[in-house]
């Protein structure tokens, strides 16, 4: 039988912090711009590995609900909740569990938010101050 349990809390809330570090990061190079090359490199790798590690759990997530969806054939049996089995169930509750507990909206929101204050920063700078 297959895992249909969200991972554990840990462990989402680990991509989660990897996903606002990465955020971080990569919208803070305007800033460090100023002071030196060597952090924005260091930045630069920070957000590019983050995003990677962030995404790649994020493609898995993904995959494994679509997997779910169609082994189960999840989408013709909600035509006919009759034919829906308790694996059936155990795979709803999954793919809804983990939709509602899922933390992306908020990593949605941060990166949302500083790459508008990131825009900002940079035509302050480059436009307004012209440091």
């Amino acid at each position: 039988m297959e895992n249909l349990q969200p991972s554990p809390k840990p462990m989402r809330l680990l991509y989660f912090w990897v996903g606002i570090i990465a955020t971080f990061a990569y919208r803070v190079i305007i800033v460090l711009n100023f002071y030196s090359t060597t952090w924005v490199k260091i930045s630069w790798y920070v957000g590019t590995i983050g995003f990677i590690i962030y995404y790649i759990h994020r493609f898995q997530i993904s995959q494994k609900r679509a997997s779910v969806i169609i082994d189960h054939q999840l989408r013709e049996k909600l035509d006919n909740p009759d034919k829906l089995g308790k694996s059936d169930h155990e795979a709803l509750a999954y793919i809804l569990d983990t939709l509602v507990s899922s933390k992306e909206k908020w990593n949605n929101y941060f990166i949302f938010i500083l790459s508008g204050l990131a825009l900002i920063a940079g035509v302050l700078f480059d436009f307004v101050f012209k440091l």
